[in-house]
């Protein structure tokens, strides 16, 4: 990300002491887990979310419980923000590890502030304006002899609302929101820590003081007011709307956060979420509740959904509808629990034994999380089979603001059907997709069906018959193939036809459309085309890839034995197209948006490109 202002604004206030006009910042705070740091950040980013303001944030955080050197970057503007920026214009290190770790990551000519009380910065490097700040002794002298623990990431939440001209009253509103179900002192200190931090006598500071330039409004734009969510929340709450109102799972990261937020939240709709005592048990669980008639979720992370996958098979062979969540996470096995990875998408869609088509989709931002629970609800009741939502570690916890769904058009209302069906009802029928009749139902026959993992007849009885495994194996896939003739078309930006097309799935959309934008800027003809469906795909994808002579697909996962990522080899197989080519990493870090104009630089042989933008070639990019 460049600078947050203007070169000829760059440095301080004007001489009358007025904050400086920005569009937009970079704020990465640079600390350990146990110093509240995600709390600073999610403060500015539910600030953002209640002002004219766009925000997505970024973190890392340890895997161990024992915690360690964590970070939290804050995107914050009045413009369309697309990823959290690849260099911080301003670094808050508390430790001499976080400047050591991260001043790297800060931008020449950008804003280190520092706790002077443990870090001592290079004394001959002149890139930055130094702010040196004894946090934890300013913060000790306003609250107290403890305050040097809970109470310096307050501090500095006060301090950066003086740098930016932060609205003090909603900031205060939202620590008053924070710690309202704790004892009365700890409002009170967390105030005193926010008005100390304001209210710093820094003789520099006042060369420091920057004001949002104000939010254009597009005419026709929506006027909606505004949620600020992370992607675990967003999916919970797009499944509520969705109508699911049961389900159950085991606690892993970085899952979890869905299930305590189900567990709390249905309960309150007549529903209830079940934790059982492993991963086998919720899935199976969650696939009862389904074969009541009562659309259920289950989620995990990669290592749990291989445990599940047995039972998913069940699902496909019985045709139940069920909802699975899979918050992906570096692998393979326990891996790197807090880092983002996208190694599961061939798990998602082939992860079972036989021959078990199943829906899999990807949201691309926290926004996107809602909208695709409620879709993957629909899907799985209308064609009764397994959705798999493909989430990762980086939309999990990033928050992002957008605008409030419109909750009285988009709440659907579960209810069983327990009409009676007639004389001629098949669970099963050849001709149709299947809608099972849930327990209780009256048949008019009085043949009631039968429910196993066992290959069946269109009553569900076991049978061994090489015709009807033929004709059910058939069945399974064609009702997929008629979702796909439904699906619309993938968003698709930039120029129609060009140089190069990249093509993103999941978290890198933001990074992956901004880059296009650099690359056109550059002079380049190129487009973006972004896969929401990710199985079945969309019809048409093929006369889309026949206009571009180079096609880049960015994903966060290894090159393979091949030299192609999961989706690149899929797309290949698929449509048999040798122009389709991958951008890979397995760094555990979101792409920055200099490494994919860089892996288009390389892919096309553009010294001109690299030279344009900016950018460098890197090892951490597996390029074929």
């Amino acid at each position: 990300m460049g600078s947050p202002h203007t070169p000829e604004t760059q440095g301080s206030a004007d001489s009358n002491g007025t904050p400086r006009s920005i569009h937009d910042v970079v704020i990465r705070l640079a600390g350990n887990s146990q110093d509240g740091i995600q709390a600073i950040g999610g403060f500015l980013a539910r600030l953002a979310g209640r002002s004219d303001q766009d925000v997505m944030t970024y973190m890392t955080i340890p895997s161990t419980i024992s915690g360690g050197p964590s970070i939290f970057q804050v995107r914050m503007g009045t413009g369309d923000i697309l990823s959290a920026g690849d260099r911080a214009d301003m670094l808050v290190a508390f430790y001499q590890h976080s400047y050591d770790a991260h001043i790297g990551s800060l931008r020449p000519g950008g804003v280190l502030l520092y706790d002077s009380d443990h870090v001592k910065p290079t004394a001959d490097d002149n890139r930055f304006t130094n702010v040196a700040v004894p946090i934890t002794t300013a913060t000790v002298e306003a609250v107290g002899g403890t305050g040097k623990d809970k109470g310096k990431n307050i501090f500095i939440l006060g301090l950066l609302a003086r740098i930016f001209d932060l609205d003090v009253q909603k900031l205060a509103t939202l620590i008053k929101e924070r710690f309202g179900g704790k004892n009365e002192d700890v409002v009170r200190n967390a105030m005193l820590a926010f008005d100390s931090g304001y209210a710093w006598p820094q003789n520099n500071l006042r060369d420091l003081f920057y004001r949002f330039e104000a939010a254009d409004r597009v005419a026709g734009a929506s006027t909606r007011p505004q949620v600020t969510l992370d992607g675990n929340t967003a999916v919970a709450y797009g499944l509520l709307a969705g109508g699911v109102r049961h389900g159950a799972g085991y606690p892993i990261t970085p899952w979890s956060s869905i299930m305590e937020i189900l567990r709390t939240e249905l309960p309150k709709y007549g529903g209830i979420f079940v934790q059982c005592e492993d991963e086998i048990a919720a899935v199976s669980t969650a696939i009862g509740f389904s074969y009541t008639g009562r659309l259920a979720i289950t989620g995990s992370s990669g290592p749990g959904l291989s445990l599940k996958m047995e039972a998913m098979g069940w699902a496909t062979m019985a045709e139940i509808p069920l909802i699975v969540v899979n918050v992906q996470r570096g692998g393979p096995s326990t891996g790197m629990p807090t880092n983002v990875e996208q190694s599961d998408l061939m798990q998602a869609i082939y992860g079972s034994h036989g021959d078990t088509p199943r829906v899999v989709l990807a949201p691309k931002n926290v926004e996107d999380c809602f909208y695709v629970a409620l879709e993957a609800t629909r899907i799985a009741r209308q064609y009764s089979t397994p959705v798999l939502i493909l989430t990762d570690f980086a939309l999990s916890s990033r928050i992002e603001a957008f605008d409030e769904p419109d909750l009285s058009k988009l709440m659907v209302e579960p209810k069983p059907d327990f009409t009676e069906r007639g004389a001629d009802f098949k669970p099963y029928p050849l001709d149709r997709v299947t809608h099972h009749a849930p327990p209780g139902t009256r048949i008019a026959s009085g043949k009631y069906p039968t429910v196993t993992g066992l290959e069946h007849d269109e009553m569900g009885h076991p049978t061994g018959s090489p015709k009807l495994h033929t004709q059910m194996t058939a069945k399974r896939r064609e009702k997929l193939k008629t979702l796909a003739a439904t699906l619309p078309a993938p968003e698709h930006t930039g120029d129609d036809t060009g140089e190069v097309l990249l093509v993103t799935w999941g978290s890198p959309w933001g990074p992956g459309r901004e880059a296009i934008g650099r690359v056109r800027t550059a002079g380049i003809k190129a487009g973006h085309l972004h896969l929401r469906h990710i199985h079945p795909l969309p019809n048409g994808l093929e006369q889309i890839f026949a206009r571009y002579p180079k096609i880049i697909v960015a994903e966060l996962n290894d090159e393979g034995l091949y030299g192609y990522g999961q989706l690149a080899t899929l797309l290949r197989a698929r449509y048999a197209n040798p122009s389709i080519v991958s951008l890979t990493k397995t760094d555990g870090l979101t792409f920055k948006v200099s490494e994919i104009v860089a892996g288009i630089a390389r892919h096309i042989e553009s010294k001109e490109l690299e030279a344009t933008v900016g950018v460098a070639r890197s090892s951490a990019l597996a390029a074929r």
